[in-house]
């Protein structure tokens, strides 16, 4: 069984410029994964409609061993964040796009070694 990840969620909404984008959306495009791993997960890793792009959450894991990577919250965040990074590339976008973030740690008081990684991405 994987142990319960410190870092439990990370959620990324994000304004992207209709330039950006191409022409207006009315309808929702589900944006599923390259990774064959995670293409079949019963969700997208994004969802774009008009000039919003919402992503999944994201946790600190390591995509070849499914399992939480090492060192802590600190790297657990870490890896969160790049792999949120890499789903905005891949869709074109980057992290100064981002115009909202919702952070879920399970232990409030690691709140502090999280902002230090934040800080790295934003």
């Amino acid at each position: 069984m994987l142990r319960r990840s410190r870092l439990a969620v990370l959620a990324f909404a994000l304004a992207v410029s209709a330039a950006a984008l191409g022409a207006e959306r009315a309808k929702p495009e589900f944006l599923t994964s390259s990774d064959p791993a995670r293409r079949d997960l019963p969700f997208s890793e994004a969802v774009r409609v008009g000039d919003l792009m919402f992503l999944s959450g994201q946790i600190g894991f390591d995509p070849a061993t499914g399992k939480p990577v090492a060192g802590g919250i600190k790297a657990e965040a870490r890896q969160a964040l790049a792999l949120i990074k890499d789903v905005l590339t891949r869709n074109g976008a980057s992290m100064a796009d981002v115009v909202k973030c919702t952070v879920f740690l399970v232990d409030i008081a690691e709140w502090p070694s999280f902002n230090e990684v934040y800080t790295e991405f934003f």
